[in-house]
């Protein structure tokens, strides 16, 4: 279930700093389909993806982590 809270917190991120998931997975350099199912907790990023997710969205690794965003 790791992968599933990773792909909610990176969804929720990217969509509270405004990213479509092209743009995002344009800055990463990966395609839109890994970057989907990294949302929809199928892939469970590595952790340079992580770091560079954490930079894009300036924030801490640790509060990507532990940011959760109400609907």
């Amino acid at each position: 279930m790791e992968e599933e809270k990773w792909g909610r917190r990176i969804r929720a991120f990217r969509k509270l700093k405004g990213f479509t998931q092209e743009g995002l997975a344009r800055e990463l350099g990966i395609s839109v389909s890994i970057l989907g199912e990294i949302e929809r907790g199928n892939r469970k990023p590595k952790e340079e993806l992580i770091k560079k997710i954490a930079t894009i969205f300036q924030v801490s690794i640790d509060e990507l982590t532990q940011h959760y965003v109400r609907r």
